[in-house]
C-alpha cells in the first residue's frame, strides 16, 4: 500500500480544515485528531470569519505549477546585497512596533526577514482573513538597518526572505520567538525554555546520492489570522523544486512543547530516485564518543546526541550521533514507523562548557506519522566536519515506494520541540556512550550507561544481562570481555565490551539491558567503521 492512499483529500467545514478519514486495508482508520494518529483538533485557529482559502487551494496551484516547467523567482535580489558580511545583514533588524498584528486583538505577532548574505530569493508572504488574501508588502521602512549605510539603496518592492511567529509564551507580557521559517524549505522551532538549535526542512530529495542533493524552497507563504483567544495559528506553503511541488499546511501549538502539524501533498514533475519525508538537520562536531581529536576548550560541541526511532513492533532504538572520518549512512528498517526524531539528551553545562551557545539547551525534535505510513527506512547520515557551523547531520524516511508523476502523494505528521521527556521512551534509556581501543588487539571497547525506567529501584547487587548482537552474526565480529556493572553516579547500569571484528567491513551492532526475562532498556546501536 503505498503512503499516498493513507489520508484522503480535505474538507472544509464552516470555514475549518477537517481532514475525512478513509478504510485502508490492513492500515489503522483512526481519523486525525485521534490518540494514534498525533493529529489535533484546530478548529481554535480558525480566523474571524470563513476564508475562501484552505489546503485545496494550496493544493491546486501546487498542481498547476508542476505542469509548467520549473522557473527560478522573477524578483531579483541586487548582487552588491548578496555580497554583505554576516555581521551586516545580522544588524539588518526588523521593527518590533511594525510586527504584523502588533496592535492585536490575536496574541500571535509575525516579524519579517530581510533579503541578502545567503538569502537570495525573495518568498511571497500573504495574509488570510475574512475579507480574504491580501499579500504583505515590503518596504524597507520596516526595518532598521543599524550601522549599514545602505539602506537608501534598498528597492522598494525587494520582498521578504522568510518570517518568524510570536507568542507569550513564558510570560503573559512578552512574546517570545516560537517559529521561523528561513532559507529553503527549512524552519525551527522552540519550546518554552530552549534555544535554536536543529532545523527541520519540507522535504529532502536525493540526499547523499552521488549526483548531488536537490533542495526545494517554499516560494510563498499565506498565514492565517488567528482571533483573539486562538491558541495555535495555521499557516500554508508553496514549496518548488526543479522536479518537486508540494502544499505544505502547518499548525503551530506553542508552549512548554511547541507542537506542529505538517501536512503535505506532492506534485511530480520528473521521477526522483529518493524522497526524504520528514527531514532533521542538526550539528555534531565532537562528544564522549568521539575519538577523533579537536583542539576545543569544551568538552562536547552538539546540537543533537542522538537519533531515536520508536518501531510500530514497540522497540525503541537510539543511535548516538559523531562526527566520522568519512561521510558515514545508516538506515535502519521500518515496517510500521511509529515515530523518530533527533534529541539533545545531555542536559548538563559541564559536559559542554560554552556559556555564549548554552548548547544543554538545544531542542529535541520528535516526530510521529499521522495513521501509519508504509514500510520503509530511516536514513542517517553523518559528514565529516573540521567547524562547529556546519550541519552535517541529516535524517528522514524514505518510503519503499518512490512516487511517479502523477500519483499526488500525501501525508502528514506531528513534531515535538522540547527540552526533555521521559516517556521517550518510557523505560530505560542510554545517556552517555563511550569507546577506545580496549585491551585486546584489534578490538573496539564500548562503554555505555542507561539509566532511567526501572533502573534507578534495583539495588547493586542485582545481576542485569546485557543482551550484545552483531548484526550478521558471528561471521562479522566476536564479542569479549562483557560486563554489567551499577553505576550511581547516573542512578543506572553501565555495559562494557569489546568487538574484535573478523573481516575489514562495517559492523552493525545493538545492546540492550534485561532483567528477569524482561527488557529494561532502549536497544542502543552503533557500527564500527573499517
Amino acid at each position: 500500500m503505498s503512503f499516498q492512499n493513507r489520508l484522503a483529500p480535505l474538507a472544509t467545514v464552516a470555514g475549518v480544515v477537517v481532514l475525512v478519514a478513509v478504510a485502508i486495508p490492513g492500515a489503522a482508520t483512526e481519523k486525525p485528531g485521534s490518540k494514534q494518529s498525533g493529529a489535533r483538533d484546530h478548529s481554535s485557529a480558525a480566523p474571524v470569519a470563513a476564508p475562501a482559502f484552505d489546503f485545496d487551494h494550496v493544493a491546486k496551484r501546487a498542481r498547476k505549477l508542476a505542469a509548467e516547467p520549473y522557473r527560478e523567482p522573477k524578483g531579483k535580489i541586487p548582487d552588491w546585497l548578496l555580497h554583505i558580511s554576516y555581521d551586516q545583514w545580522r544588524d539588518i533588524r526588523f521593527r518590533p512596533d511594525r510586527a504584523l498584528w502588533a496592535d492585536g486583538p490575536s496574541q500571535f505577532q509575525v516579524q519579517f526577514f530581510h533579503p541578502g548574505f545567503f538569502y537570495d530569493r525573495p518568498v511571497a508572504i500573504n495574509v488570510v482573513d475574512e475579507q480574504g488574501v491580501k499579500p504583505v508588502a515590503f518596504s524597507p521602512s520596516l526595518f532598521d538597518y543599524g550601522n549599514n549605510d545602505f539602506a537608501s539603496r534598498v528597492p522598494q518592492d525587494l520582498g521578504f526572505a522568510g518570517f518568524r511567529l510570536h507568542y507569550p509564551v513564558k510570560k503573559p507580557d512578552y512574546h517570545d520567538e516560537v517559529i521561523v521559517f528561513l532559507g529553503a524549505s527549512y524552519f525551527r522551532a522552540l519550546g518554552r525554555d530552549e534555544v535554536f538549535g536543529l532545523s527541520a526542512r519540507g522535504l529532502a530529495i536525493d540526499t547523499a546520492e552521488s549526483w548531488g542533493e536537490e533542495f526545494p524552497w517554499f516560494r510563498e507563504f499565506w498565514i492565517v489570522r488567528p482571533d483573539a483567544k486562538a491558541k495555535t495559528i495555521t499557516l500554508y506553503a508553496l514549496l518548488d523544486s526543479p522536479r518537486v511541488v508540494g502544499a505544505y499546511r502547518f499548525v503551530v501549538d506553542p508552549g512548554e512543547q511547541t507542537r506542529v502539524d505538517v501536512e503535505c501533498q506532492l506534485f511530480l514533475r520528473a521521477e526522483v530516485k529518493k524522497l526524504g519525508l520528514a527531514p532533521l538537520t542538526s550539528m555534531f562536531y565532537h562528544g564522549e564518543n568521539t575519538v577523533r581529536q579537536f583542539v576545543d576548550f569544551r568538552p562536547e560541541v552538539h546540537d543533537s546526541d542522538g537519533l531515536l526511532l520508536q518501531l510500530g513492533s514497540g522497540e525503541w532504538l537510539w543511535r548516538p550521533l559523531d562526527n566520522p572520518a568519512r561521510l558515514s549512512m545508516s538506515a535502519p528498517r521500518a515496517e510500521a514507523l511509529a515515530g523518530f526524531g533527533l534529541l539533545q539528551r545531555d542536559r548538563d553545562f559541564d559536559h559542554y562548557q560554552d556559556l555564549e551557545t548554552t548548547a544543554e539547551r538545544r531542542p529535541s525534535v520528535w516526530q510521529a506519522p499521522w495513521g501509519g505510513w508504509e514500510p520503509g527506512r530511516v536514513e542517517l547520515v553523518e559528514i565529516p566536519t573540521s567547524r562547529d557551523d556546519n550541519d552535517n547531520i541529516v535524517t528522514y524516511f524514505v518510503p519503499d515506494h518512490m512516487p511517479k508523476p502523477g500519483e499526488e502523494p500525501r501525508f502528514g505528521y506531528t513534531q515535538w520541540w522540547y527540552g526533555d521527556d521521559q516517556t521517550r521512551p518510557p523505560g530505560g534509556r542510554v545517556v552517555s556512550t563511550r569507546r577506545d581501543g580496549g585491551t585486546i588487539e584489534g578490538a573496539t571497547r564500548f562503554v555505555i550507561d542507561f539509566a532511567g525506567g526501572k533502573l534507578g529501584t534495583l539495588p547493586p547487587e542485582e545481576v542485569l544481562r546485557g543482551v550484545v548482537d552483531v548484526t550478521g552474526g558471528d561471521a562479522q565480529a566476536e564479542i569479549q570481555d562483557q560486563h554489567v556493572v551499577a553505576n550511581p553516579h547516573v542512578k543506572g547500569w553501565r555495559l562494557s565490551f569489546q568487538v574484535v571484528p573478523k573481516k575489514r567491513e562495517p559492523v552493525e551492532l545493538r545492546a540492550h539491558l534485561e532483567h528477569a526475562g524482561g527488557v529494561l532498556t532502549e536497544i542502543w546501536s552503533s557500527a564500527i567503521l573499517p
